[in-house]
């Protein structure tokens, strides 16, 4: 959709010859015959969609500057462009600092008033990509920041407000790709620890031997080239947080000494004489089965259980594909601005196409995806063509013989990705082997009410019918199936048994 401009002036002759230049511009336009108006119109329901408002200064009821002393007062960011037909410096210098964006004297040109919009709007969008770049840069990224609108991450975010709220060890688990990091930043922009360092270490990027120096610091001297002293990343992220994405990745000899850190609170540097006291919340992160890499002696299990207290899965963009149009019209916001593009909308088909793919990449696949499309395109609007790579494989995924046609509808979001089968964890902390099961033909369309006779069948029946499919469609995977169905995992543990469902030996 186009964006929606806002136009405040007491002549009734003036908005309407700005209203037909703007439109002419490719823009939306709403008007407003006086300051009271646009007051209105800015604080209402729809004051959202407004992106900018070209002012007059000189109204009978609420003048121009009365309206942006108001905009400050109430908070609102939406750029401003003053006009008047007094263009004195007093009344420049004046409006600028009351925080307008641009200045226009009456009668506009259309060819200025365009450079102007298109100005104020890319200033707009770069600001708001600096302020959220400020706020990760200052600890106080808060969950608010994150684009989503997806029921399922609204659970997860509640989740994370609530750990957010103690120092309790959190392990964000979740693909490539789906903003790990960025969770992480929400987390400790909403704690306690707000304003304090977040230090940031990809433990798959470090090479073995030099994990122990960059994580717990290391004296002069202490091994060949080190030729001064290194404080480490805990020390560094003394009083604020410590973020190790990939965890999983660390060597053997490393989470040894990690788990005396995350236990005693303290390190010890490398060539160090004495230990170290540090006072950090420790995040965590990974994309692989961690209970798998335990099984496999690939990653210690008393640091597991030590990293592990506040466990936070992240879901893929296929399981939420109601955030795709927010995704991608944030970043085309974004790049547009970065590239000097004006590309203000996406068409409805290319939308269409971009929601019925799968997203393997996840979030960043498709800022990059978005990011090609702008630079690609030679219009205000992004069209199905510049997403040719998508089209081809949306026809892959849903094995078609062609691409897909222009006139392409969104799917409904997909049933959930089948999780892996994983280790139930049991109160003593000891892992158990998920219950394989049998898999008959539990085709959904079969669980019917009515039986051969037309007599409606025993709720147990429907129910043994539902519990079998659950079982098949999510591999054994009980937490997700007692989940899935309602019940509590003993319940389903008890029913499971009852209708002779585990496999025999």
């Amino acid at each position: 959709m186009s964006q929606c401009i806002l136009v405040v002036d007491d002549d009734p002759s003036q908005r309407r010859i700005l209203e037909e230049l703007i439109k002419r511009s490719g823009y939306v336009v709403r008007t407003a015959d006086g300051g009271e108006a646009a007051m209105a119109a800015l604080t209402g329901s729809a004051g959202e969609d407004i992106k900018l408002v070209i002012l007059d200064l000189v109204m009978p009821d609420l003048d121009g500057m009365g309206v942006l002393e108001s905009m400050q007062k109430k908070g609102l960011s939406v750029p401003v462009i003053v006009q008047t037909a007094h263009g004195g410096i007093d009344t420049v210098v004046s409006a600028m600092r009351a925080r307008a964006v641009d200045f226009v004297v009456k009668p506009v040109s259309p060819e200025r008033l365009e450079v102007s919009i298109r100005n104020a709007l890319k200033v707009d969008a770069l600001e708001g990509q600096l302020t959220q770049a400020r706020r990760k840069n200052s600890g106080t990224f808060t969950f608010e920041d994150i684009v989503t609108r997806s029921p399922g991450m609204d659970q997860v975010v509640h989740l994370g407000e609530r750990a957010a709220k103690s120092s309790i060890p959190i392990m964000i688990e979740g693909e490539s790709g789906v903003g790990k990091e960025l969770f992480a930043r929400a987390i400790q922009g909403s704690s306690e620890r707000r304003g304090k360092p977040l230090v940031t270490v990809n433990c798959g990027a470090i090479p073995d031997n030099l994990v122990e120096s960059i994580l717990f610091g290391h004296e002069k001297g202490s091994f060949t080239g080190a030729t001064g002293k290194h404080i480490g990343k805990f020390v560094e992220a003394d009083g604020g947080t410590l973020f190790l994405d990939e965890v999983s990745e660390l060597p053997l000899d490393a989470q040894v000494k990690l788990l005396r850190a995350v236990q005693e609170g303290e390190v010890d540097p490398v060539g160090g004489k004495k230990s170290i006291s540090v006072d950090i919340r420790l995040i965590s992160a990974t994309n692989r089965n961690m209970m798998e890499l335990v099984r496999e002696g690939k990653f210690r299990e008393d640091l597991y259980y030590r990293l592990n207290v506040f466990p936070i899965t992240l879901p893929p963009v296929r399981d939420r594909l109601e955030d795709v149009p927010l995704l991608v019209n944030h970043f085309i916001t974004r790049f547009a601005a970065e590239e000097g593009k004006r590309i203000d909308s996406i068409s409805p088909d290319a939308m269409a196409l971009l929601q019925r793919y799968r997203w393997p990449g996840n979030v960043r696949q498709i800022e990059n995806v978005v990011f090609r499309a702008v630079v690609l395109a030679d219009t205000s609007t992004l069209s199905y063509d510049e997403f040719p790579q998508i089209a081809v494989q949306v026809a892959a995924q849903e094995g078609m013989t062609e691409l897909p046609s222009h006139g392409l509808q969104p799917q409904s979001p997909p049933m959930p990705v089948t999780p892996p089968v994983r280790s139930e964890t049991f109160l003593n902390g000891e892992a158990g082997p998920a219950i394989p099961v049998y898999a008959p033909d539990n085709d959904p369309a079969q669980i019917t009410a009515l039986d051969d006779g037309g007599e409606i069948r025993a709720l147990d029946a429907v129910e043994a019918d539902l519990i079998k499919f659950a079982l098949d469609h999510y591999k054994g995977h009980m937490s997700e199936v007692a989940r899935r169905l309602g019940i509590g995992r003993s319940t389903l543990y008890r029913k499971v048994r009852e209708l002779g469902l585990e496999e025999p030996a």
